[in-house]
């Protein structure tokens, strides 16, 4: 299929920012659905791109807002310093990325320039997000779709999971919101929930997924629309196939389950 692509830009409180957007170019400009792609921790990255080009195939307008380039987007989180950052994570194992003592350990064995720049890149995108600036983002991004087309849905990926869950609870427009490996809003969020939530989860990933069903239990107890699945043998970011953590049977069942979830909440 053939797809329009293009960044488009808008503004918020005066500073210019940026989303990439896909749509079937056969639609012409028929307003369609939309479904706001939320990043990883990485940006809107190639495979993030690739996400919202599916969702344009599957007949969405689908728009991934780059939630670092308000304003303008710092050096240090630019695509070439975080994929080297990328980069240098791959030489560590991966329930080290989370600890600074162990990252700094690796750290120090890059050369000094080197060793500055991942340490500038690694402290913003773990310990210097955001996350009631990216959801003003997203509701604006969410005003822009209501414009441009009919019914709006959102979908995450790690911090974008969580944020699309947040997004949820804070927008009662969105008519449906997937969370795939974020970490649940606070109960005092989820207590204003109405838009229906689908989690996708893996099993080996116990970080977030051993706080599933304690999440589950109290969106029971509060009668709010949450369901959550589990993927035997998959890990965090199973869904992602630039990285060796893709798991390609979870992934399969995720994305039909997405789509199947998004349809019925769209009419």
């Amino acid at each position: 299929m053939k797809l329009q692509t293009n960044w488009i830009t808008d503004t918020l409180d005066g500073q210019s920012m940026r989303a990439y957007l896909a749509r079937p170019e056969a639609a012409g400009d028929k307003p369609l659905p939309t479904v706001i792609v939320i990043q990883e921790i990485w940006g809107v990255d190639d495979h993030i791109q690739d996400m919202t080009d599916r969702f344009a195939t599957a007949r969405y307008q689908a728009i991934a807002p780059d939630l670092y380039s308000l304003g303008e987007t710092p050096e240090a989180l630019t695509a070439p310093r975080i994929q080297a950052v990328k980069k240098f994570l791959d030489t560590m194992p991966p329930e080290g990325w989370g600890n600074p003592e162990v990252r700094d350990q690796y750290i120090s064995q890059l050369p000094a320039p080197e060793a500055q720049n991942v340490r500038e890149t690694l402290g913003l995108l773990f310990q210097g997000r955001d996350m009631e600036g990216y959801v003003k983002q997203l509701k604006r991004w969410v005003d822009y779709a209501e414009s441009h087309g009919k019914g709006v849905v959102s979908v995450g990926y790690c911090m974008g999971g969580a944020l699309s869950f947040l997004l949820a609870c804070r927008d009662h427009r969105l008519k449906a919101a997937v969370c795939n490996y974020g970490r649940a809003p606070s109960e005092e969020d989820r207590a204003r929930l109405e838009t229906p939530v689908y989690g996708f989860y893996g099993e080996t990933d116990h970080a977030l997924t051993d706080a599933v069903p304690a999440v589950r239990e109290s969106m029971q107890q509060l009668g709010k629309p949450y369901h959550a699945k589990i993927y035997n043998g998959a890990g965090h970011a199973f869904f992602n196939d630039t990285r060796a953590s893709y798991n390609v049977d979870a992934a399969r069942d995720a994305w039909a389950e997405t789509l199947g979830f998004f349809a019925k909440n769209l009419g």
